[in-house]
């Protein structure tokens, strides 16, 4: 009995023995397989994915710092990799070739022989030109701002106007959610200052709360580019197309009929 007893003791030992060794090799097994994952999970943080979260808080910052006071719009600064193209005037056509007058295939006078007088052709009269009948009727303000508008040839059409009048030219930049740009409206609306603007103005308004980076070019081309603008942004030109003063740089008038009218009266 007692050596049957040891005989199986020593099989259990061996037995015991048996199974450690695939115990052993799964546990292996199990840290290669942890190590891969985290090999892994290492890839995976690539400088390409770091650009991209490091994108990601730079998009987040930019939108905390548009959020601005009521009545402002902030505009970027200009790209200068990427200037934007001035409108160049159209080079004038070419006159006509003169017609050369007179008879140069005519056959010469003799030699001696005196040239006998012209004819004179009878003078035409000439009726005197009616002059075009000047027109008084004052154009209508229309309030808001349309985004749809190209401003770029709405001042070009301005200052052509300008040229040939001797008119200003206000440019006003605002936005259709701007309450300060509602009230300017209002103000401009009123007889009397509408009387004014048509007298001396020619007015452009330009949306620039749509974020239309072309509008965004105009204003900085005519005011200090980038940063927080205070609505409504009122500019006036000269009719050669240079700033006489700038509202983003001396501060708004009082939107009254009093402030806007004292102001338009100054720079008319």
């Amino acid at each position: 009995m007692s050596s049957r007893a040891h005989r199986s003791a020593r099989h259990g030992r061996r037995s015991r023995r048996g199974l450690r060794i695939p115990v052993i090799a799964a546990g292996v097994a199990t840290v290669a397989a942890l190590g891969a994952a985290w090999a892994g999970t290492q890839a995976l943080r690539s400088p390409g994915s770091t650009a991209a979260s490091a994108a990601s808080s730079a998009s987040v910052e930019a939108q905390s710092r548009t959020e601005l006071a009521p009545g402002t719009v902030f505009v970027p600064p200009a790209d200068p990799s990427s200037a934007p193209a001035t409108p160049s005037a159209s080079a004038p056509a070419p006159a006509p070739p003169v017609e050369a007058r007179g008879s140069a295939g005519a056959s010469p006078s003799p030699a001696g022989s005196k040239p006998g007088p012209a004819a004179a052709a009878p003078a035409a009269k000439r009726e005197p030109a009616a002059s075009a009948p000047k027109t008084t009727a004052k154009a209508a303000f229309a309030p808001g701002y349309d985004s749809a508008a190209d401003g770029q040839q709405a001042l070009d059409a301005a200052l052509r106007a300008a040229a040939a009048d001797g008119k200003q030219v206000l440019l006003d930049f605002g936005a259709n959610w701007c309450g300060n740009c509602k009230a300017a409206d209002k103000v401009f609306g009123q007889p009397a200052t509408n009387a004014l603007l048509n007298d001396s103005y020619h007015l452009v308004k330009i949306d620039i709360g749509s974020q239309n980076s072309a509008n965004f070019s105009i204003l900085r081309k005519y005011s200090s580019g980038g940063g927080s603008y205070k609505m409504p942004v009122l500019i006036v030109l000269s009719p050669p197309g240079t700033v006489r003063t700038d509202t983003h740089q001396s501060g708004n008038p009082a939107l009254t009929a009093d402030g806007l009218g004292s102001f338009l009266r100054q720079w008319s």
